[in-house]
């Protein structure tokens, strides 16, 4: 029989990780403990215990095109930035194209995880799952832990005095569905990440009142960018990374200060953030500045305190009075079925190689995917982990750690910076970078060079266009036939479904 590999959760990941599995011939078993697949994307208006919530108005922040799996386009007709069901629907198709569904066991929680008793041989796990309520044992030649980082939200009352006397009603935002609680009351939101902004922007419109409060301040991005294009087709090219990544540091840094404050001069807005955020991922809303303008949203430093019907921000003398505060705090990463010795997890870092393996095991037959925030877009990336850890799994030397991959680990720096894992200090992890690097593992890295004298007309796209996912179907394992027709027509798909009235005369047939 083949190897036998446990995944656990049918997310994002989860459905990525199945196909590679059956792409590689390894034998795929994913336990999914709610009933459908989806995970982050499929929407439920109640909240799940252990499972990410979305409130309904949830878009992606990154355009179709570079959100794609590499071998499996967004049809033309779907919006170029998705609404979360258009999103689900994308998973389904993925799901029912690939035959996933059957490799799937729904209802079904992993408890845990543990090392077989002869582990340092045969690198095997014990997995003891539960479905309604009745306990299965099995055994497993490799897991894929997909289990994401939104269930487990985190929220440090300790860090906000006073909170205990507050006599309106706070909550976290992974409650949050609907505007209507805000309706005609004075809301603070703490916090400023992509939620933050979207839940004050949707209280704005009914609330009596809405100030935001950031310690750090943010960047932000709108989702239409220079000339109107999707942010991420402009931002992540080859082109770009290479400045950015090639520039000393200082200046690397003013020209993205430049680019960022182009739209609005973040300082004027109450934004700026401190040079040592440089690294926190941008926020992408297309509402805030206007929002900021129009006296619907006040920004406002950190909160010092809480008193009975009011709050109290750092270097402001006077208090606000406040009815409701959402707090938009982030989630805590946990994997509840794994021991420590495998995965440990302090103070939001976990210590893996390439953000994947385990570093300390014997034998690297587990490995954990999607647990990085990259400046990009997440599919395509824990699809590549998932292309490179079942060739690991398989054992085949993938390129790139020709002495093994044992050695890699052991020599690898532990200096956090590099491999150490952040989950609200993103690290600077460049999609790009850690997308090349990945692929260069597995031999799925495009070569501009040499498509030059091929075929040039692909290789000024792959190098001057967006870095698209299908670059990474061009060769190498798991290369795909349709990946350069993919490529020379991703404009065509963005546009398509803007582009829905021409005017008479107008250049564009």
């Amino acid at each position: 029989a083949g190897m036998r590999v446990a995944v656990v959760g049918a997310g994002v990941s989860g459905l990525t990780a199945t196909k590679c599995c059956l792409d590689e011939g390894l034998e795929p078993t994913c336990f999914e403990q709610s009933q459908d697949i989806g995970g982050l994307w499929r929407y439920t208006e109640h909240i799940e215990a252990g499972r990410p919530s979305l409130y309904p108005s949830v878009i992606s922040n990154t355009s179709k095109e570079m959100s794609a799996f590499s071998d499996f386009p967004y049809p033309e007709d779907f919006p170029v930035f998705l609404p979360n069901a258009r999103l689900l629907d994308y998973l389904r198709r993925y799901a029912e194209h690939f035959g996933l569904r059957e490799h799937i066991k729904f209802e079904t929680t992993v408890v845990s995880i543990r090392k077989h008793p002869d582990f340092a041989t045969t690198g095997q796990w014990n997995v003891v799952t539960d479905t309604h309520g009745k306990q299965m044992s099995h055994v497993f030649d490799a897991v894929m832990v997909c289990s994401g980082n939104f269930s487990e939200p985190s929220l440090p009352l300790h860090s906000f005095p006073g909170i205990e006397r507050f006599r309106g009603q706070y909550f976290h935002s992974r409650q949050y569905k609907h505007p209507d609680v805000f309706q005609g009351k004075r809301v603070l939101v703490v916090g400023m990440g992509n939620s933050g902004v979207d839940i004050a922007v949707e209280a704005s419109r009914v609330a009596a009142k809405v100030t935001i409060c950031t310690g750090r301040g943010a960047w932000l991005l709108s989702r239409v960018f220079d000339h109107g294009y999707p942010w991420d087709m402009v931002y992540n090219t080859r082109l770009a990374s290479l400045i950015r990544n090639y520039l000393p540091g200082p200046l690397s840094w003013k020209f993205i200060n430049y680019k960022v404050n182009q739209r609005f001069n973040h300082e004027n807005y109450g934004l700026q953030p401190e040079k040592s955020c440089l690294v926190r991922e941008p926020v992408l809303n297309d509402d805030l500045p206007s929002y900021i303008l129009t006296g619907r949203i006040i920004i406002k430093p950190g909160v010092k305190e809480f008193k009975d019907n009011s709050v109290v921000f750092h270097n402001c003398p006077e208090e606000e009075p406040i009815d409701i505060v959402v707090f938009c705090t982030g989630y805590d990463v946990s994997f509840p079925f794994l021991e420590e010795s495998v995965v440990k997890v302090e103070n939001k870092h976990a210590s893996l190689y390439k953000y994947v393996f385990p570093t300390h095991l014997q034998r690297h037959t587990l490995a954990v995917l999607g647990l990085i925030k990259p400046l990009g877009a997440l599919m395509p990336l824990t699809e590549m982990q998932a292309r490179w850890v079942t060739r690991v799994f398989k054992g085949r030397k993938a390129k790139g750690s020709s002495p093994g991959y044992q050695n890699v680990v052991q020599t690898s720096c532990p200096s956090t910076k590099m491999f150490g894992l952040t989950f609200d200090e993103v690290l600077k992890t460049e999609w790009l970078l850690y997308m090349d690097t990945l692929a260069s593992f597995i031999g799925a890295k495009p070569s501009v060079l040499r498509l030059l004298c091929r075929d040039p007309w692909l290789a000024l796209t792959i190098f001057f266009g967006p870095c698209s996912p299908y670059q990474y179907r061009l060769r190498g394992p798991g290369h795909w036939e349709g990946a350069r027709q993919a490529i020379l027509s991703q404009w065509d798909r963005t546009l398509k479904p803007t582009r829905t009235r021409v005017p008479a005369g107008s250049s564009s047939s």
